[in-house]
């Protein structure tokens, strides 16, 4: 699979919805086509976030955690996709799950003594409170993947790099009276579309089974 640049992502679309519906209902070939359209943003996600933690993956090992990703989204009778509101777009949310997957593999794969090989490469040692930082900013990445190009370099702005509402009318020319309203869109942005991620990974509750008439 390629590592090229993706395109961005919009708003879901038709096709998307009706493809999410077909994998619920498992229709024939459904998730034979969520593959197909999505494996390559998949290990795209999944290489970019190893290369985030100084690890090099090999061929193999991108293929491992991108079928880890895929168990995922099977998990639970599909939770992951069940859970999927539609408030953002079905590339964004795939991404943050890919991130999310990609990064506990890798996290949960150094302690135990290189056991996985895509956790080969030599990690420095880091304090606690060193992991919980680069934790929240791999999770805040993984959410600004759902904000329009300029939302997200807004975010960047004022929440990572700490510029004031004047740095960042000097840099982008938005007029200082509309960079509050704008950050609170894209926030509250970030908020469903996590909301939507965690309601993914709590367990679902078993469907019941049709009891037969008496």
């Amino acid at each position: 699979m390629s590592d090229a640049p993706l395109p961005p992502t919009f708003a879901l679309s038709d096709e998307d919805r009706r493809l999410v519906a077909a994998c619920l209902a498992d229709e024939p070939g459904a998730w034979e086509s969520l593959v197909d359209r999505f494996g390559r943003l998949i290990a795209h996600v999944v290489s970019r976030t190893a290369r985030q933690r100084g690890i090099a993956l090999g061929a193999a090992d991108r293929e491992d955690l991108v079928a880890d990703v895929l168990v995922e989204l099977l998990r639970n009778d599909a939770a992951c996709l069940r859970s999927f509101a539609g408030r953002a777009s079905l590339p964004t949310y795939l991404t943050v799950i890919s991130r999310r997957v990609a990064a506990r593999r890798m996290h949960d794969a150094v302690p135990a003594g290189d056991r996985r090989p895509h956790a080969r490469a030599a990690a420095p040692a880091r304090r606690p409170d060193d992991e919980a930082r680069r934790a929240d900013r791999e999770h805040v990445e993984a959410l600004l993947e759902g904000l329009e190009a300029d939302e997200a370099r807004l975010v960047r702005l004022h929440h990572i790099e700490q510029r004031s509402y004047g740095e960042i009318s000097h840099l982008t020319g938005m007029p200082l009276g509309s960079i509050g309203p704008a950050l609170s869109r894209a926030r509250a942005k970030m908020r469903r579309l996590d909301a939507d991620a965690d309601a993914a990974e709590q367990p679902s509750e078993p469907r019941a089974e049709p009891t037969a008439d008496r």
